[in-house]
Formats: structure tokens, C-alpha cells, sequence
């Protein structure tokens, strides 16, 4: 049997990475594992730090973090806020908290749209060194561009 531990749940709060989410709870409860919860900020250039603008973003996206935990208090959750390129922070949060299994979502782009962004989910699977889930929506469901956070939390 697989020995899953620790189980990190990469969220950039879309629908995609809310459907990982179910798939990160379930997990841990079926092997007992713990749950880390690691939201990447990317500062946008397009929002000037004008009178602390970047900070008050950064504190509302803290405030979305905190707000995920499952509804069974069993689990243990560890929320973790980092800064820079998604990527790389969650290959290098990963390999420092010993993770055992990735958990994250994919928007699914293909063509000239992943040459010209990129995918994160790709990024992950090829550099991190332990095993990633990688989880997209169901066919027939419609991504909404910014799913709400309430869809992947307990009433607490």
C-alpha cells in the first residue's frame, strides 16, 4: 500500500483547483494524512502599490487562504501563503515539508494558450520529487473564471 502522510493541496482558488480540493480531503481521510494548503500570490505590475493597495490584496488573498478546512476536524491543516512564481514555490514548499503527494487542478489549456502561459500543473509534475495529482474538471462542467472560495469550505 502507498504510505501518503502528507498531502500538500495547491489552490489558485478557480473552479479547477476547487474540484483538486474534494480530491486532497478525500485522501487524507482515507490514508490519515495531514493537509497542507499552499496559495502562490503573483503581485500584479497592473496594481500600483499605491497607499498599501498591494498589501491589502495580499491580506485578502491570506483571508481566502485561512478559510479552507475540511469539515472533518480530524484532518490536520497547515495554511501556507508564499510569493513568487507559482511553480517553484510549490516544488520548494513540497520537498521542504517532506510532501508525499501533490494534489492540484488544471485549467487544461492546450495549444498557442499553454506555449504563451505556460502550465504550472506541467511544471510540477516534472520537477517535483514526489508524486502529483494532478485533477481537471468533469467533462460537461463549465470552469466559472472565479469559482467561490464557499464551494471548498466547512460552515466553521
Amino acid at each position: 500500500m502507498i504510505n501518503i502522510r502528507k498531502i500538500l493541496y495547491a489552490t489558485d482558488f478557480s473552479s479547477y483547483s476547487n474540484q483538486a480540493y474534494f480530491h486532497a480531503v478525500a485522501l487524507a481521510e482515507n490514508h490519515g494524512a495531514s493537509l497542507a494548503v499552499l496559495y502562490v500570490y503573483t503581485p500584479s505590475s497592473a496594481i500600483p502599490d499605491i497607499r498599501g493597495r498591494r498589501e491589502a490584496d495580499r491580506q485578502y488573498w491570506r483571508d481566502q487562504l485561512e478559510q479552507i478546512r475540511p469539515i472533518d476536524s480530524s484532518i490536520s491543516v497547515r495554511h501556507v501563503f508564499r510569493e513568487g512564481d507559482p511553480a517553484a514555490e510549490i516544488i520548494r514548499f513540497a520537498a521542504e515539508a517532506g510532501s508525499d503527494l501533490i494534489v492540484m487542478g488544471t485549467h487544461g489549456r492546450t495549444g498557442l494558450e499553454r506555449l504563451l502561459l505556460g502550465s504550472v500543473a506541467e511544471k510540477v509534475m516534472r520537477e517535483a520529487s514526489c508524486s502529483v495529482l494532478v485533477v481537471k474538471l468533469p467533462k460537461g462542467i463549465q470552469a466559472t473564471e472565479s469559482a467561490p472560495v464557499g464551494m471548498a469550505l466547512s460552515p466553521a
